[in-house]
């Protein structure tokens, strides 16, 4: 296999609450598409939470602010529209109507998804429909439904949820993210190579493609 054909692992430390993280994803997965060999590019999903403290009990995004910073909810509101019109502008849906808890028991999930090879489609499963408004990732009986729709086994997923299984593994993603020089997300690596912090724009991200995997035999041709 040449250097051309070879696969390429793109890790993204990512939290599910995180508005730039569902923005840059997207962007991500558009700077792959894009390419002639997206095949050989493989997203794995790495667990940060934002808000490691947050309640379990959901609340508003208004009063998860306060609580945190306290103040005026209008500066989190006004920020929030501001990404609403950034995302829309790119053809994705987002609620303001969104809740927040924490997140640890969605992380701890994402590590047992990966283990059938489903952690990326259940995180995207769930981001996208969490912030359309379609659901409340912090109710154990929707977050097993929307687990169960991408192809994991209710059942096993409840059992999770029930337990403690995987949390070691959730913190020990956010150790090695900090250890990679991560200090929030989204956090995007390519092949333990090169990493970009941030919602970059697809065009930054094709470039950190081009840099680590070399330009897609389109992008050759054209050279």
């Amino acid at each position: 296999m040449g250097v051309q054909d070879a696969s390429v692992v793109v890790e993204v430390w990512t939290d599910l609450g995180c508005p730039w993280c569902y923005v840059g994803t997207h962007r991500l997965r558009a700077a792959i598409d894009r390419r002639s060999d997206a095949d050989r590019f493989e997203v794995r999903l790495r667990s940060f939470e934002l808000n490691p403290d947050a309640p379990r009990e959901p609340e508003t995004i208004e009063s998860a602010f306060i609580r945190s910073h306290g103040g005026d909810a209008s500066v989190v509101l006004e920020a929030e529209r501001r990404i609403q019109a950034l995302a829309r502008s790119e053809g994705l849906a987002f609620s303001l109507d969104r809740l927040n808890a924490n997140t640890f028991d969605v992380h701890r999930l994402l590590h047992h998804a990966g283990e059938q090879g489903l952690g990326t489609v259940l995180f995207t499963a769930l981001k996208d429909q969490f912030f359309a408004g379609a659901v409340n990732p912090f109710d154990g009986h929707e977050l097993a439904r929307v687990a169960e729709s991408v192809g994991l086994d209710a059942e096993r997923v409840r059992r999770v949820l029930a337990g403690g299984e995987y949390a070691e593994a959730v913190r020990a993603d956010r150790r090695e993210g900090a250890a990679l020089g991560l200090t929030g997300v989204p956090f995007v690596v390519v092949d333990r190579r090169v990493a970009v912090p941030g919602a970059q724009p697809a065009g930054v991200y094709g470039e950190l493609l081009d840099q680590v995997a070399g330009p897609s035999s389109e992008a050759a041709a054209r050279d």
